[in-house]
């Protein structure tokens, strides 16, 4: 796991060799163990690898055809001609020696790659190109994707199992190939101006380069305060500033810019008619491949753990690791005798979870950790939180998982396992119970749709979800107009997780009223695919890795294996939900193994904080921020009716429990901490 920056001018002019040390000096959190550069001139070839402050004696000393020989201060990029540089900053996880160095090439120096990630089946891979002929210096994946691209170029992608954002310069086509892995579990940002191309793993690294032009992307911001979203295709909160959508490559050359798909996942629309023998069937399927994407993301150098929130599949994580130490000692050798699980909790009993965390830690003997966050440390680490966030986020949630990631880097443990994905696919939250409704409904299914709704009613304890499965078709059916009235409103705020507009600034409001709340979908297979590739899991899995890398702590998710999720995805809608049950797929599947507390668990939480409590408790810093001098949100934010309500907004709860002044407090803040 990796920081990596890059710089090139098409037109051939020479690169500013302390913007790019700027430039990864921003993400020196992202790998502490290792510094490297590469400057290269596409147009002979000529290149000139570097070391900085960070580089080991030992990687000094080593004689790759990529070890440093200078120091980047020395490099004289115009008198070089070097128009092209690659930085890396190095998380050392799999084949520690000096061998894993970067930026890495071939044997001729032809192709440079720099790659923040890891391969998981890179060991298969290997194997597959040394029957072709091909050697090898070093046992990384960093060198299997080289070869891999060698041989079959492009395509080398769809035999990739893993998450990856790299960029590779062929020096035999001149171009710059990007890459990001199918879901998004890496992230890739970058800048053109159709005369540079940068690019970096986060956003802060390319305001470090001199050329970027870049402000608030106030449209992204209107979406954030009234829509609820801060994922929106290739946008970013940063005008000009984009990132490269899952599943999506580059190109970049003398020729220009171009952004191509690479992978799209299909699915099913279909509800199905339920079978409990094809249930069996595709329940043991799924367990099958989800031990296998467990098992592959085991591997590495460096101690292992595990993420523990006493859900469902955080808890089938820790189970299946722990079946692999107990039958043949898969994984002792990084796991150790015993699992190290960490954990979130909370004395505010609503909050706190252990009644579910310490059934899986009594089954399995795992090495627990437990960590306590709250609101007084959280606005402590407030501008550190926003700076590693980048972009602002919907609550306080994340601080919960920020505490976890901290916890697993003081206790030595540099990769953690987590349960991110199982939601998206196999309709986890309990929202969905809604859609899946709709679509009974609106398929013509009406007595299963009294049998679902039935039910649901029951594990739930509310009937709620039958009086929502109508609205929705109805909703559907309303002009654009009428379904923006009704955002506004208290079902609006409901059903869509919109914000109620009175605090924006009205003229901002009107700029961008038009934009309409996304249609509620009717089909659960639908909204399903959408959250798993367009926004929900996209937004998670940006949060995961920028909480995680702040401390060098890299994250593996078994859920995001794209197998599994392929066939997940290929399974119709009625063995996602039946019977009331959320996941009813896995829940089958993990027989005989979840603790049975866990493995029926009827609520649903994912990282809750008590909100409004803490907001309550700093309500005094927060006074400070709309009254203070240095506002800089007056273009976006009604300061004044903010600070003539705030004892009422303090108090008061919005959807899902959360604090109305989140978002405001949010926006400000990141205003300040990005744009000083």
């Amino acid at each position: 796991m990796c920081g990596i920056v890059g710089i090139f001018s098409i037109e051939g002019d020479a690169v500013d060799i302390a913007a790019v040390k700027k430039s990864v000096s921003a993400v020196r959190h992202r790998g502490p163990d290792d510094e490297g550069y590469v400057f290269i001139n596409y147009r002979d070839g000529t290149f000139r690898t570097a070391g900085g402050r960070d580089t080991p004696v030992a990687v000094q000393a080593s004689r790759y055809p990529y070890s440093p020989v200078s120091e980047a201060d020395s490099v004289d990029a115009r008198s070089g001609g070097f128009n092209l540089a690659f930085g890396h900053r190095r998380l050392s996880i799999v084949d520690l020696s000096p061998a894993g160095h970067q930026p890495m090439c071939n044997a001729d120096g032809t192709i440079w790659i720099v790659y923040n990630g890891e391969i998981y089946n890179y060991i298969e891979l290997r194997d597959e190109l040394k029957k072709l002929g091909y050697q090898f210096m070093t046992s990384t994946d960093t060198e299997a994707i080289i070869s891999a691209y060698q041989e079959w170029g492009y395509d080398c992608l769809q035999r990739f199992n893993g998450m990856w954002a790299f960029a590779i310069w062929d020096g035999r086509r001149r171009e710059l190939f990007c890459s990001r892995d199918r879901f998004g579990v890496k992230p890739f940002y970058y800048y053109w101006d159709g005369i540079n191309f940068a690019f970096a793993s986060e956003i802060k690294a390319l305001l470090r380069c001199p050329f970027v032009n870049t402000g608030p992307n106030d449209e992204a911001i209107y979406q954030y305060l009234i829509l609820g979203r801060s994922e929106d295709k290739a946008d970013t909160f940063f005008c000009n500033i984009k990132q490269l959508e899952p599943g999506y490559n580059i190109t970049v050359s003398e020729k220009g810019l171009q952004v191509r798909r690479y992978y799209s996942l299909n699915y099913t629309t279909e509800l199905g008619n339920f079978d409990q023998k094809a249930l069996l069937d595709h329940s043991s399927e799924f367990l099958e491949l989800f031990r296998d994407a467990v098992r592959i993301r085991l591997r590495s150098d460096v101690p292992v753990g595990s993420c523990l929130s006493g859900g469902l599949d955080s808890s089938a994580i820790v189970c299946t690791v722990n079946r692999f130490l107990e039958s043949d000692g898969y994984g002792r050798e990084v796991i150790g005798e015993r699992q190290k699980t960490f954990s979130a909790c909370y004395e505010v009993g609503v909050y706190d979870e252990r009644r579910f965390i310490d059934e899986v830690v009594r089954v399995t003997d795992v090495d627990a950790h437990y960590v306590f966050p709250s609101g007084e440390r959280l606005w402590d680490e407030m501008n550190d939180l926003v700076w590693h966030q980048e972009e602002p986020f919907r609550s306080t949630s994340i601080y919960a998982q920020w505490n976890v990631m901290r916890l697993a880097r003081e206790s030595g443990v540099p990769v953690l396992l987590d349960g991110q994905g199982a939601d998206e696919m196999l309709a986890g939250y309990h929202t969905y119970f809604n859609t899946y409704l709709a679509h009974l409904l609106y398929g013509g299914r009406f007595r299963h749709f009294l049998k679902e709704s039935n039910s649901l009613g029951k594990i739930a304890d509310s009937p709620i979800y039958s009086s929502f499965a109508f609205m929705l078709p109805v909703y559907n059916s309303f002009p654009a107009r009428l379904r923006m009235l009704l955002r506004d409103n208290v079902v609006g705020r409901m059903m869509f997780g919109t914000m109620n507009t009175s605090l924006v600034n009205r003229a901002f409001v009107a700029r961008y009223k038009e934009m309409d709340v996304a249609r509620v979908g009717t089909n659960l297979q639908t909204v399903l695919w959408r959250s798993e590739t367009e926004y929900g899991l996209r937004e998670l899995l940006r949060y995961e890795d920028k909480n995680s890398m702040a401390f060098s702590v890299e994250t593996r998710i078994p859920f995001v294996d794209y197998r599994l999720v392929e066939f997940a995805f290929s399974l119709p809608a009625c063995y996602k939900i039946h019977d009331g049950w959320t996941k009813y797929l896995l829940r089958v599947g993990t027989e005989g193994m979840l603790p049975e507390k866990v493995r029926w668990r009827k609520d649903k939480m994912g990282f809750p904080t008590p909100e409004t409590t803490w907001m309550r408790e700093n309500g005094s810093r927060i006074s400070e921020i709309f009254t203070g001098g240095d506002f800089r949100a007056t273009d976006y934010l009604d300061r004044r009716r903010i600070v003539n309500d705030l004892g009422r907004l303090l108090g008061s709860k919005g959807v899902g429990g959360l604090s109305p002044l989140w978002k405001p407090v949010n926006l400000e803040l990141w205003l300040r901490r990005m744009f000083p």
